[in-house]
């Protein structure tokens, strides 16, 4: 009897290996984000990719366009921008970075009003951003925004429809509390629920290759940022970033990494990285601890890192993820590295691990300030 062939650990990402071993490194343009680069194991980049566009439509005073582009490896990637009705440019630019949330069957989508969006999508506004859709918000306000799926999210995740053996076991288990409890779980709960297992088998996949997690997040926000400067209609001398938890620390992350970002939000991820020992080590992804990382600095001083970019960062005091003292830690470090510039502002607001209306309304007015 020949036996079954085992799974792939990295299904649809067969071509990962050798791409990093093709383009092993992202040339930064400074020393201080190299160091940063090489920390993540950030891989160079291909040529740039062909962006296609699949549909366009202008609803609730914001065009809309679905674009979709092939990077280096692993599946094709889907992005949205979104551009004040009737605009014609240039506008400042700004890169939308959706949040982790558990939530790897969709990706981008949560940020951008749809004709038809998602459950997945509606359930992560609905829970995660006071029910709004981030970048059409910005976008109304003046700017041109590109919203994409990231490395493992949405359109970039990876097949699990045959599971590698620990992640199934994991999922089976999964399943039979699920039947105990008479739930039947949906698509997008049945795929999350093995994706949250199968991030220790990317993290490890990562390693082995000489990058990480947050690397190859890092891979794809950086060919977005490429791409969002080179759309008409945008000004690629104002260009912002911003996210809320694994998004705001992808949005520090590319502003260390590239000088193009003029203004980064940081929503609900700063603290001191020795805040999170020994409780709160298991409440974050790999995405924020990537190894060796801390040999760089703390948390706070990846800002310095940052050629151009001024940040916003927002605390949320009884955020669920941070503890209190760690985020105040990080605000005094903050002001201490950036006294006597305005490259720093810190605010803290009421309630948990959620980006309201009213941060979000904080963090447009920042960027339109800051890339007026």
């Amino acid at each position: 009897m020949v036996p079954a062939a085992r799974p792939s650990a990295i299904g649809g990402y067969e071509d990962w290996p050798a791409y990093v071993r093709e383009h092993p490194r992202q040339r930064a343009a400074t020393h201080p984000a190299q160091e940063l680069s090489d920390a993540l194991g950030v891989p160079g980049a291909s040529a740039p990719p062909h962006v296609t566009v699949q549909w366009e439509e202008t609803y609730d005073g914001a065009t809309t366009s679905q674009l979709s582009w092939q990077l280096g490896f692993g599946p094709r990637t889907t992005g949205w921008l979104v551009r004040p009705a009737g605009s014609s440019g240039p506008l400042p630019g700004v890169l939308a970075l959706h949040c982790h949330g558990g939530n790897k069957f969709g990706g981008a989508d949560r940020l951008v009003a749809l004709p038809d969006n998602h459950p997945s999508a509606a359930a992560a506004r609905a829970a995660l951003y006071d029910g709004h859709a981030l970048a059409t918000d910005i976008a109304r306000r003046g700017f041109a925004v590109l919203a994409h799926d990231t490395f493992a999210w949405g359109s970039r995740k990876f097949d699990l429809s045959t599971p590698p053996w620990r992640t199934a076991s994991a999922a089976e288990a999964r399943q039979a509390q699920w039947r105990e409890d008479g739930v039947v779980p949906s698509e997008a709960e049945q795929y999350n629920a093995s994706a949250g297992f199968h991030e220790d088998t990317v993290a490890k996949a990562a390693g082995l290759l000489g990058t990480s997690l947050a690397g190859m997040v890092a891979h794809d926000d950086l060919a977005a940022l490429d791409i969002l400067a080179a759309l008409p209609g945008v000004d690629q001398e104002n260009l912002g970033c911003i996210g809320f938890s694994g998004g705001g620390g992808r949005s520090l992350a590319l502003a260390a990494l590239s000088p193009r970002i003029r203004a980064s939000v940081v929503t609900c991820m700063m603290t001191t990285f020795d805040s999170l020992f020994p409780a709160y080590l298991d409440a974050h992804s790999w995405l924020l601890q990537t190894p060796g990382l801390w040999k760089l600095g703390d948390w706070p001083e990846l800002t310095l890192r940052a050629e151009a970019a001024r940040f916003l960062v927002q605390y949320a005091l009884a955020d669920e993820l941070f503890p209190e003292d760690g985020m105040r830690g990080a605000h005094r470090l903050l002001e201490s590295l950036h006294r006597g510039t305005d490259t720093y502002t810190g605010s803290f607001w009421p309630g948990g691990h959620v980006f309201t209306a009213a941060m979000q309304d904080e963090a447009i007015e920042f960027l339109a300030r800051t890339l007026a």
